[in-house]
Order: structure tokens, then C-alpha cells, then sequence
């Protein structure tokens, strides 16, 4: 889909209309609140540690309501709240818990969020009940997620100059490579980094190859003639925007417009954020395996490639800044094809009314109806940015939904709920058809 510029008036009355169409809930604001936390911190959250944030926040959610509802399997499972607690005053507590533990410069924020929340609920045993098993809740999450493989950092710094291998580009720090150490984070709902591993890229001297480095070259540089405002925009919005901020939100939308129970609301929040989390862990052990070269290098460096259809230009530069760490996969299709599983599979594939905006461009609103134009927008954005090959997109596009579906087929699952067996087939399938053409191992 093309991404639109609308008037700033009509899409604000979009947005305030999204709420007022159907009953918000305590799982649907404290998503919200989760995310302006993660935005007002005074050094921005990388897009990985954000997602991991924000699983760890949802599944809390999910597991204090899931003690007192019991609708789904539990995800640990130890939990056990008092009769008649109230769920909305566990999803509130849950969410307040694990936020201000991880971000407890925003306390008074938070502390006064949970305050005008819990406000809305009679006081009484039920809420008291709830607020217990909410803070229990988000207690043995973080606990859980303490010694996790999130920290220390590690990079990378290459060894060798050899066509195809990644090197350091402009603004990466002295160490090199940054989060090398990512693909080793605990998953939260796949078995291992390396489970969905991508096929190799296509091999440096491939047609396929060429054509895609051809392309980036042509959209992604900075002087581009051929990146209409459209692209430009889009590029821009999702280098802003991480897959986090972009999937909540249209979850959210969803969810609302389809008025879903909160126990179901706390399900989706829940598998969402894991898979968009497990597929940052995957494709870091992916691009890590492989250490392919960006387009910036690799189009500088064309002459060396042994491809007899590419050639250099020394001044090539992208058009969004690249990120310090290997190309192949794109991190932002495998995040974000990973959370479109999960959505499709809650809410179909459409039509719906999405729009997304961020006030770090305010003159930019997306307006999307089917889950597949926002992945569309994300794979071209990371080719008009200059900093991804088209093949990069279709990995992690392959890669992300082979992870979305696993999620969603094999955790939290409805009780006595065995489609997991025809999701193992399915991502079989998918398997076969995620081998780019040209392939070559490395």
C-alpha cells in the first residue's frame, strides 16, 4: 500500500475516534501506558531491549488475569488468586509492577497512573484480590527474566575484508558491531535462536544479487530522483518507529474495534510482544551466522564482488543512517512479520482501520486496512532507507512468520487446544518456500 499524508485534523479525529468506538479496557490502557514509558525515557530504548520490555510487561498481564480467568494455559503457571478477584485490578497491578521495576525514573508517572486506574474499580476484596495476584504477577517475571542474556552487552569486529563480509559503517561505536550478544537472550516462546534460522543469502555473483543491490542503490541514496515523498516517508516512519511501536498500537486498534473480552485482549498483548521479541533474538543469531555486508559497503565496493554485473560507486550513501550490525536478515521484517502472525491469526487479515503516527513526525500519518500493507510499507522502507537488499525483507519475512505462528500455536494456548500440530506443518511449509534464489552457502 502507498502510505498517505493526511490532514493533521482528520487523522487526529481518527485517532480520538479509535477509543470512543468501543469499551478500552485495563490490558488495552496499560499497553498504551507501557509504550509512552518506553518513549520518555531520557536515552532512547534500542528497538531490542523494548521488545523485550514489553513481552515481559504483557505476559505479566496475562498471567495475573489467566490465575484469576483460567481461560488459556498459564505461561509459568504458579499463581493462584483469591475467589472473585478482580481481573482488571490484576492486569493494572501487573503492568505497574513490572514497569516500575524496570524504569523507576518514571515512578511517579506510573504511581499515578496505577492510582487513577485502580480508582475505577469498587474497593472491596475483589480488588485487593487482584491487586495481589497483579503484583505477584509482575514480581516473578522480572525475576524470571533477571539473568536472562540480555546484559553484558558483546560486538563484533571483523576479521577479515573479504567481499560480502560485514564491516563496521559510519556511527558505530569503537567495540564494532553491537548486540553480538543478542542471539544468545532466552527466548520467550520458541525453543531456540537458531530454531528458525534463515537460509544463506544469494551468493555475491548470483543474478539475484545483483538485481537487489542494483535496486537499493537506484531508491536508497540520499540524492535519490527515484524515492517519491511517498517512499521517503515511509522510510522515515519506520526508522523512527520499532516494530514495537508500530504492532501495539494496530493490536490495540484491533482490538478495540472487534470489542474482545480483556482475557483475550491479555492473550493477544501477551503472544504479540513474544514473538516480536523472539524474532529480534532469531534474526540477531541469523545475521550474526552469516555477517552479510550492508548495501552502503557493498555498493562502494561493487568491484570486488566478482559479480560481473555490479559496479562501484564510491559515493554512495543511504538514506537513513544504517544500523551497526549485519544486513541479512532485515531485523525489522523478521520483528514484524512475526507480530502480523500473531495478529492475522486474532484478527484476520482484514479489512481493518489502522493509522499509526509518531510525534517525532508530526506531519506523517499511515492509514492502513489489511495487516499485509503495513509489512509491505516496512519491507520497502528498509530499501528506500538505503540500508537493506530486497532479499533481506523476504527472510525476515519468512523468518518472522515461521516465529509468529510457533508463538501463537504452542503457548498460552486455550485450554485443551491442540492446533499446535498443524502449526509444526505449516511452518514446514513456510520453511520450504524461505530460500532466496541464488543461494550460496557462506
Amino acid at each position: 500500500m502507498n502510505a498517505n499524508k493526511s490532514m493533521a485534523l482528520r487523522a487526529l479525529a481518527v485517532l480520538l475516534m479509535i477509543p470512543a468506538a468501543a469499551n478500552a479496557d485495563a490490558v488495552t490502557d496499560w499497553n498504551s501506558i507501557m509504550l509512552s514509558t518506553l518513549a520518555s525515557q531520557p536515552q532512547p530504548v534500542n528497538p531490542f531491549a523494548a521488545a523485550r520490555f514489553a513481552a515481559t510487561t504483557q505476559l505479566a498481564v496475562f498471567e495475573a488475569v489467566n490465575a484469576i480467568e483460567r481461560d488459556y494455559d498459564p505461561y509459568i503457571g504458579v499463581l493462584e488468586a483469591s475467589r472473585g478477584a478482580s481481573s482488571e485490578a490484576a492486569a493494572i497491578a501487573a503492568a505497574h509492577g513490572v514497569l516500575s521495576r524496570y524504569f523507576p525514573g518514571s515512578a511517579a508517572t506510573l504511581d499515578a497512573g496505577r492510582t487513577a486506574s485502580l480508582a475505577a474499580i469498587q474497593d472491596g476484596p475483589a480488588k485487593d484480590g487482584g491487586v495481589a495476584v497483579g503484583m505477584a504477577a509482575a514480581a516473578l517475571l522480572v525475576d524470571w527474566r533477571a539473568n536472562d542474556g540480555a546484559a553484558p552487552p558483546r560486538f563484533h569486529l571483523p576479521a577479515t575484508s573479504t567481499a560480502g563480509e560485514w564491516q563496521v559503517t559510519a556511527g558505530c561505536p569503537p567495540a564494532g558491531g553491537i548486540l553480538r550478544h543478542w542471539q544468545d537472550v532466552l527466548p520467550f516462546g520458541i525453543e531456540s535462536s537458531s530454531q528458525f534460522r534463515a537460509p544463506p543469502p544469494p551468493a555475491l555473483a548470483s543474478a539475484r544479487y545483483a538485481i537487489d543491490l542494483h535496486e537499493v542503490r537506484i531508491v536508497g541514496s540520499t540524492h535519490s530522483t527515484k524515492r517519491s515523498q511517498d517512499r521517503a516517508d515511509v522510510a522515515q516512519f519506520y526508522n523512527a518507529v520499532s516494530a514495537v511501536g508500530v504492532w501495539n498500537p494496530a493490536a490495540r486498534q484491533i482490538a478495540l474495534a472487534r470489542g474482545t473480552s480483556l482475557a483475550a485482549n491479555a492473550r493477544l498483548f501477551a503472544l504479540l510482544n513474544m514473538a516480536i521479541s523472539d524474532g529480534l533474538v532469531t534474526v540477531m543469531e541469523t545475521k550474526y551466522h552469516y555477517r552479510l555486508w550492508r548495501p552502503e559497503t557493498a555498493i562502494r565496493a561493487a568491484d570486488a564482488d566478482g559479480n560481473r554485473w555490479t559496479t562501484a560507486d564510491a559515493d554512495f550513501a543511504p538514506f537513513i543512517v544504517t544500523p551497526c550490525f549485519p544486513s541479512y536478515p532485515s531485523a525489522h521484517a523478521t520483528a514484524s512479520y512475526a507480530a502480523r502472525a500473531v495478529l492475522e491469526r486474532f484478527g484476520g487479515r482484514g479489512p481493518h482501520l489502522i493509522t499509526l503516527s509518531t510525534p517525532a513526525l508530526p506531519g506523517i500519518f499511515l492509514e492502513y486496512r489489511k495487516l499485509e500493507q503495513i509489512t509491505e510499507d516496512i519491507d520497502d522502507a528498509r530499501v528506500f532507507g538505503g540500508i537493506h537488499f530486497r532479499f533481506d525483507q523476504e527472510a525476515g519475512a519468512c523468518q518472522g512468520t515461521q516465529v509468529g505462528r510457533h508463538v501463537t500455536a504452542n503457548n498460552l494456548r486455550r485450554t485443551h487446544d491442540h492446533a499446535h500440530d498443524a502449526s509444526r506443518e505449516l511452518n514446514k511449509q513456510e520453511a520450504r518456500r524461505c530460500r532466496p534464489s541464488g543461494v550460496a552457502a557462506r
